[in-house]
C-alpha cells in the first residue's frame, strides 16, 4: 500500500485521507493515472523487420517492470504512473504561459450520443485546482518518463506558442542539461518527492513540453475476477513523437529494471516470440501504431485526432471454455451497462468456445486471449473520435480481418 493511503473497512477498498486539490476524491475504486506512447526517429534509414509490414522510421520505449511489481510484474509497458497532487500545482502557473490551457487546444464538444472520457472531462476547478487536469495529466506522464527512464521532455522558457512547431518534438540540447552525476541526483530527489521536478524545472529555467503530448486514449483496468484484489487505473494515454531518439535512456532499477526502443511490428514480434510480455491494452496500442510506418504520419495524425478527444475504454473479461475475451465498448457482446465498480460481481462466463462466439457475433471489438503470448485484436466496427482500428497481428496472419480494420 502506498504511503498516505487507508483502507475503507467496509468496502475494503484504498482512499487518499486528505483531499488534494485537482485529485478526484470521490474515486474509490481506482487511482487516475498518465502514460506516454514516446515514439522516436530512428535516426537512419527505415530498415526491414520481422514482419511482412515493412520498415518502420520510427521506435517506441517499453520499459519492463519489476518482477517485485504489485501490478503487471516483469511486463514491457509504456512510461507513465500515479497522478501526485503535484502535477496539480499552482506554482506550475507561473512558469506556464499565461494563456487559456495554458496554450493547450481545445477539444471539441462531443457529437450527439458520444461521451468524453470522464478523466479528460472532470471538473478540475470545481475540485479546487487552478491548473486544468490536460496540463496535469500531461506533467505527470513527462514527470513519470523522466523517473522511470531518464528522459526530460522539456522546452526552454515558458513554452512554444500553440502549433507554433507543427513537426515532431526536438529534446533539449545536451549542453542545456546538468551533468550527468547531477541530473542523476535530480532524478532520484524527484523519484522521493514528485514536487521536486518543479524545482527541476526552475533550475534548469524550462517547463514540461506539454504541447507535444497529443491525447490518444483512455483505458480502465478490468474489474478483477472473483478473489483477486488486484490494483485498478483510469489511465490517460498521451502519444508524443520525437524527432531522434534521446541520446541517453536509462532504467531506475527499482519500479523499472530493463528498456528496449523497438518499431511497432518488432514489439509485437518480440511478445509473440515470448522474448517480452505485455498487456492487451499495450498489444492493442502498439496494433494500432502499426498503421504508421512514418514518423510524420503518426505524429500529423496524433496532433489532428487528438482535438476530437477520446472515450473511456473498460475491458470487460468474457470467459469462454477454450480461453477468455476481453470485450469492448461496441462489441456486441459489451454489457450497455458495464459494471466499472465491480460492486455488482457480475462475471461473464460462457460454456461456448471463442470459435463459436466468433462465428455467431457480427459487430466486433475485442481482444481474444489465447494464452499470455497469444493474442488478437477483432474490430469491425467503425472507430470513433476520428480514431483508427489496429491492425489484425496474431501467431499467424498479419492483414484485415473486416471492412472497418486498417489497411496498409
Amino acid at each position: 500500500m502506498e504511503p498516505g493511503w487507508v483502507v475503507d473497512e467496509e468496502s475494503g477498498s484504498a482512499t487518499f485521507p486528505v483531499l488534494h486539490a485537482g485529485m478526484n476524491p470521490r474515486l474509490r475504486h481506482w487511482r487516475e493515472a498518465a502514460t506516454l506512447l514516446l515514439a522516436a526517429g530512428s535516426g537512419a534509414p527505415a530498415r526491414p523487420v520481422r514482419s511482412p509490414l515493412g520498415p518502420f522510421d520510427y521506435e517506441m520505449l517499453l520499459l519492463q517492470r519489476s518482477p517485485r511489481s504489485g501490478f503487471l510484474p516483469s511486463a514491457h509497458v509504456f512510461p507513465g504512473g500515479l497522478l501526485e497532487a503535484a502535477d496539480f500545482s499552482a506554482d506550475w502557473l507561473g512558469l506556464l504561459p499565461a494563456l487559456p490551457r495554458c496554450g493547450l487546444g481545445s477539444v471539441r464538444p462531443p457529437s450527439p450520443g458520444a461521451n468524453r472520457a470522464p478523466v479528460f472531462a472532470t471538473d478540475r476547478a470545481g475540485l479546487g485546482s487552478p491548473l486544468p487536469g490536460d496540463v496535469a495529466f500531461r506533467i505527470c506522464a513527462i514527470r513519470e518518463t523522466f523517473e522511470e527512464a531518464g528522459i526530460l521532455l522539456l522546452v526552454s522558457g515558458p513554452g512554444p506558442a500553440p502549433a507554433s512547431d507543427p513537426g515532431p518534438a526536438r529534446l533539449l540540447p545536451q549542453h542545456h542539461l546538468p551533468p550527468g552525476p547531477e541530473l542523476a541526483e535530480w532524478r532520484r530527489r524527484v523519484q522521493q518527492d514528485p514536487a521536486c521536478f518543479l524545482q527541476l524545472c526552475r533550475y534548469l529555467r524550462c517547463v514540461p513540453n506539454i504541447w507535444a503530448l497529443h491525447e490518444w486514449g483512455n483505458w480502465l483496468t478490468p474489474v478483477p475476477r472473483a478473489g483477486r484484489g488486484d490494483r485498478r487505473y483510469d489511465t490517460a494515454f498521451y502519444l508524443c513523437c520525437l524527432e531522434e531518439r534521446p541520446p541517453h535512456t536509462s532504467q531506475d532499477n527499482q519500479e523499472v529494471t530493463g528498456f528496449q526502443w523497438s518499431t511497432p511490428p518488432e514489439a509485437i514480434e518480440l511478445f509473440k516470440s515470448q522474448e517480452i510480455w505485455f498487456a492487451p491494452p499495450q498489444f492493442y496500442e502498439l496494433c494500432r501504431l502499426c498503421n504508421f510506418s512514418s514518423l510524420h504520419d503518426l505524429h500529423r495524425f496524433g496532433s489532428d485526432r487528438a482535438l476530437e478527444g477520446c472515450e473511456r475504454w473498460m475491458p470487460v473479461t468474457l470467459a469462454a471454455s477454450d480461453g477468455y475475451i476481453q470485450l469492448l465498448p461496441g462489441d456486441e457482446l459489451y454489457p450497455k451497462d458495464p459494471d466499472y465498480t465491480g460492486e455488482k460481481k457480475l462475471f461473464l462466463s460462457t460454456d461456448k468456445k471463442v470459435e463459436e462466439l466468433m462465428k455467431e457475433d457480427s459487430k466486433l471489438h475485442r481482444v481474444v486471449i489465447h494464452n499470455l503470448n497469444n493474442l488478437t485484436v477483432h474490430v469491425n466496427i467503425q472507430p470513433k473520435y476520428k480514431h483508427i482500428n489496429p491492425v489484425k497481428m496474431d501467431s499467424n496472419i498479419v492483414g484485415s480481418n473486416a471492412d472497418c480494420n486498417s489497411r496498409l
